[in-house]
């Protein structure tokens, strides 16, 4: 573990990053591992205090141990895993790429499928999913995973575009709810669940949708304009938090305007809140996986 020194941690744009706490945390990031090929997927498990993530070219999944700060192997191969998310029952989901599919890690370590086809046809690779409170898994399918042999397997799209998809927890149906865009990456459901957030790699923008009763998605529009956007991720005072590769973390008010922005050392792909009050900040940066305490929270996870 290594601290990062930098007087110029954090970037206030609007003077509601300063009354909002958001520069009030550490002055410096610790970098608590650097051995990775592309690092994704970050994933605080509060119940052993650990955090898992994807380190998607070298095919496997790691872990850091908060309580020593001992970094070991997760998973490998584990099927080019990208985004990483836990269901309402403590059960790690997780995208994996390579293999075309989301999956479930049940208590004896075995492997459910979740979603592999949608109307008959392979997915594309899955990238990131988020669990809503009634149990459903939404998640992105971008090519990402097949347009080369870096972080999956090259081969053709079978479905030939890049959707957003629902898996119903009763019937495992595989439903689109969403179409339209270049690079689907990341999501986040609004603190109430009544959006959805999702971040478009290829296009540089964050977009939301209304959340019906019925499982669906009206309204469409885009957000906010985001280059480089990745993953994203809400505080509970319902500040956004994006990955922006080259633009580091970059904080967006509830009206889309940008506030504040993180600088880190490396390209940023993914963010997630963690740590015993869950305002820790863990920070996956192409080799590196940094963490910075903050002066806010992220939102908690519905169970």
């Amino acid at each position: 573990m290594s601290a990062i020194a930098d007087l110029t941690l954090y970037e206030i744009l609007d003077e509601r990053f300063r009354t909002g706490r958001c520069a009030n945390g550490d002055a410096r990031l610790e970098r608590l591992h650097d051995d990775c090929r592309w690092a994704e997927g970050p994933l605080y498990l509060p119940a052993w205090r650990q955090l898992v993530w994807s380190d998607i070219p070298n095919d496997r999944m790691l872990r850091w141990d908060e309580a020593t700060g001992a970094v070991s192997v997760f998973r490998s191969p584990a099927g080019h895993s990208n985004g990483n998310t836990l269901d309402r029952e403590g059960r790690l989901i997780t995208c994996e790429q390579g293999n075309r599919r989301v999956t479930r890690t049940e208590p004896n370590g075995s492997l459910t499928v979740i979603a592999d086809r949608f109307d008959g046809k392979r997915l594309n690779s899955p990238n990131d999913a988020v669990v809503r409170s009634d149990g459903s898994i939404w998640f992105s399918d971008p090519d990402f995973g097949i347009t080369s042999d870096y972080e999956g397997h090259r081969a053709p799209s079978e479905i030939g575009s890049c959707n957003l998809y629902r898996a119903d927890p009763s019937t495992g149906e595989v439903r689109m709810v969403a179409d339209g865009f270049l690079g689907p990456n990341g999501l986040v459901f609004s603190p109430d669940e009544s959006e959805l957030y999702a971040a478009d790699t290829r296009a540089g923008h964050i977009r939301t949708f209304k959340v019906t009763g019925h499982g669906t998605l009206t309204d469409g529009r885009v957000f906010t304009d985001c280059p480089g956007v990745d993953n994203i991720r809400f505080d509970d005072e319902g500040r956004l938090w994006a990955a922006a590769m080259e633009n580091g973390v970059r904080c967006y008010a509830a009206d889309g305007t940008l506030i504040g922005r993180l600088r880190v050392p490396e390209p940023v792909s993914n963010i997630a809140f963690g740590g015993a009050k869950n305002n820790r900040l863990f920070i996956t940066a192409t080799t590196s996986l940094y963490s910075l305490v903050m002066s806010v929270t992220g939102l908690p996870r519905v169970l």
